[in-house]
């Protein structure tokens, strides 16, 4: 079985075995949770300088954040088919 990878906009891929959740940034918990892994050195910020719309919560305690909206990353992650903008699987 290959490595699943989940593009979360403009070119990222992320392993989608590696994903702990797919949140929306906008209560106080989540930019508190944001604001810690930036002050760890933790954030990865995959915007490109727009909006943050998804917040990925890894299991390595890292914090990517995304413009692409968190229902389009959670429907590229339970996708089954392999295109351009949804998964995409490594072969070992």
């Amino acid at each position: 079985m290959g490595v699943k990878m989940i593009n979360i906009g403009f070119g990222n891929i992320v392993s989608s075995n590696r994903i702990i959740a797919i949140i929306s940034p906008e209560s106080a918990p989540i930019k508190r949770i944001i604001s810690e892994a930036r002050d760890k050195g933790l954030l990865i910020d995959a915007t490109y300088g727009r909006r943050t719309r998804a917040v990925i919560v890894m299991d390595s305690s890292h914090v990517i954040l995304s413009a692409v909206q968190p229902e389009t990353v959670a429907n590229r992650f339970g996708s089954e088919t392999e295109d351009a903008g949804g998964i995409h699987e490594q072969k070992n």
